[in-house]
């Protein structure tokens, strides 16, 4: 029987990533297989140092794996270097992170502005293009400010219009709430849920069953392994064939 499903936008099959510092190696990902389709919003959830955030890293070309293959739009990654990531990541990935990450020397219009200034965008685009985020994410006046006179979720909606600039296919959320508190979880939960709506592809890794649950495909871990693969609200089921793996539950 065909999938006349679109091709995934990324596809992993295999990935290991294993930790070698004192002591025993830390077989943070083992064997993990994993596919995501356009406009869908996946989130990996489980407890904290299950690896999630070494498998996003992978994913995200952060990291490189011992062994596995990772797929970007259908073209295979293993003979990408450090540069070709780095430009993938300005174009095709953007990546938001629990630290938010913002350059703090640099104002928040100019720490939006960036990525898409490296990508090649002309200065007059990437101001456009940061003034409306900015506007949709309710910071209009803070163009000026650093990143310390920021409140945490103000930093978090600045780090998600940096990743969102340059529009990018895949959007990559590593614990994106997991700093901030209740009012700050519900609000990063809320513009997740309104970027995906408008069919941005997001991959989530959180421990926060409530972010989980703003997806409409959850992958749980449990014990090390992916004990789930649940497609919520009635949407397609993911292929069980093509998810699966086995986690460390250990970073």
């Amino acid at each position: 029987m065909s999938d006349d499903r679109p091709a995934p936008v990324l596809r992993a099959e295999g990935l290991v990533k294993t930790h070698h510092g004192e002591g025993a190696p830390a077989h943070a990902v083992r064997g993990v297989d994993l596919s995501v389709r356009p406009g869908e919003f996946v989130a990996i959830t489980g407890p904290s140092g299950a690896g999630k955030s070494t498998l996003l890293h992978l994913l995200g070309g952060l990291q490189r794996p011992d062994a596995g293959r990772i797929w970007l739009d259908g073209e295979s990654t293993d003979t990408y270097s450090e540069a070709r990531w780095a430009v993938k990541r300005r174009k095709r990935i953007g990546i938001v992170f629990q630290f938010f990450n913002l350059v703090s020397n640099l104002s928040v219009a100019d720490n939006v502005e960036l990525p898409a200034l490296l990508a090649g965008t002309s200065p007059k685009r990437a101001r456009a293009e940061r003034e409306q985020l900015l506007a949709e994410l309710g910071l209009t006046g803070k163009e000026r400010s650093m990143p310390g006179e920021l409140s945490g979720g103000e930093q978090q909606r600045v780090a998600l219009a940096r990743a969102l600039v340059n529009h990018p296919p895949l959007l990559l959320a590593d614990e994106p709430a997991g700093s901030l508190d209740s009012k700050g979880t519900r609000e990063v939960m809320r513009l997740l849920t309104r970027f995906h709506q408008r069919g941005q592809t997001i991959l989530l890794v959180t421990h926060d069953a409530r972010l989980a649950s703003a997806a409409d495909r959850v992958i749980s871990f449990f014990d090390g392994r992916i004990a789930d693969d649940a497609e919520l609200d009635g949407g397609t089921p993911p292929r069980r064939a093509g998810i699966s793996g086995v986690l460390e539950l250990r970073d």
